[in-house]
């Protein structure tokens, strides 16, 4: 019978010790989930100031004495906007330019407003995809390109 109880206590000592380590682990998942929660609550803060100075750049500013006025968004094609399609197997610059090859034109995605652009096909080709900054004169919907420069990002 002593062999019989000795197996038992070990058994029982492998249980415990699982929960123990179970238990343990438990307790690093936790804390790292807590951590990796407060880090990310202290970049939303400390992006909201950044945030809201962007929606100011977002809108068109004030028009210098020669009528241009600078717009600060997403340069992409008219046919796929803000999505480009996944299964093309394109980055959204190339994409962009394929459309545009294809008939689509050149728009600013500035926000929820869109703004065709016309004028600078060159710098528009090479800023496909990419955020800019773009200064041109707007009639309606449309900008006419007079300059256009990506934004560098901090």
């Amino acid at each position: 019978m002593k062999p019989q109880r000795s197996l038992m206590s070990l058994i029982g000592l492998c249980v415990l010790m699982a929960l123990v380590a179970a238990l343990a682990f438990a307790i690093v998942v936790a804390g790292g989930a807590v951590a990796l929660a407060s880090h990310q609550n202290s970049l939303q803060n400390s992006d909201e100031p950044q945030k809201s100075s962007s929606i100011a750049l977002n809108a068109p500013l004030a028009p210098n004495p020669q009528g241009s006025v600078t717009f600060n968004g997403m340069i992409t094609d008219s046919h796929c906007g803000a999505r480009h399609l996944k299964s093309s197997h394109q980055n959204s610059s190339d994409c962009a330019r394929a459309c545009v090859r294809k008939g689509a034109s050149y728009i600013l995605l500035d926000g929820d407003r869109r703004y065709r652009l016309t004028g600078g096909d060159d710098v528009l080709e090479r800023l496909a995809g990419q955020r800019a900054v773009v200064t041109g004169t707007r009639h309606g919907n449309t900008v006419v390109v007079n300059s256009a420069a990506p934004v560098l990002l901090p």
